[in-house]
């Protein structure tokens, strides 16, 4: 059975990471991605919360401003330690810095998700709690030699090699990867998609 993106024309997913789209891949909806080309600068001070969540409505609007007919999903992911904000690393050494304090530590991954389309707009964000294993130079070292830093919050990724970094996670998976998979369908839901229909 199909799937329907009624009233919809396309459904865009405002985002490049190869993490979401593998997650949107799995609903078996038809969808493209577009970069959506904005500043993730917020202001200083900004509650994580409040900041991952502007980012995601951000990224949404910039992708809707261009498809103005289409229903846009937008999502952001930064990283809570003791209350200060951890985007992504742009360089190995500030990744460095990332993982010599989450180490042993325990920490919160907040993800938030943009709905977005004609007389529709919801943002929601989800919250992780994870902890990392103490971790030695070598691992560090050998973690950032797998490149997997790159574009995450925190300088990890959950998939692949990373998942030998984590003691524990009290949250949704999906969530960590980069996308709340309950809550986008949800949201799908809610705007009107429908899913296993023919029309």
């Amino acid at each position: 059975m199909a799937s329907s993106l009624l009233p919809f024309d396309t459904l865009l997913l405002a985002s490049t990471s190869p993490a979401r789209r593998a997650l949107l891949d799995g609903l078996g909806l038809p969808y493209r991605c577009e970069a959506p080309g904005v500043d993730e600068d917020v202001p200083d001070g900004t509650p994580v919360e409040l900041a991952v969540a502007a980012l995601a409505e951000r990224k949404a609007r910039a992708v809707w401003k261009r498809f103005p007919t289409a229903l846009v999903l937008g999502a952001d992911q930064l990283v809570s330690l003791d209350g200060q904000a951890l985007g992504k690393p742009p360089d190995a050494a500030t990744a460095r810095r990332q993982l010599d304090a989450l180490a042993g530590r325990r920490h919160s991954l907040f993800t938030a998700v943009c709905v977005l389309g004609p007389g529709f707009l919801v943002t929601e964000v989800d919250v992780a709690h994870v902890s990392l294993y103490p971790l030695s130079d070598a691992e560090k070292d050998g973690y950032l030699a797998t490149g997997e830093w790159q574009g995450c919050a925190g300088g990890y990724r959950v998939e692949g090699r990373g998942q030998a970094l984590f003691r524990a996670i009290d949250g949704d998976r999906t969530s960590i990867q980069g996308l709340p998979m309950l809550r986008v369908t949800r949201l799908l839901r809610e705007a009107g998609v429908r899913f296993f229909s023919n029309g």
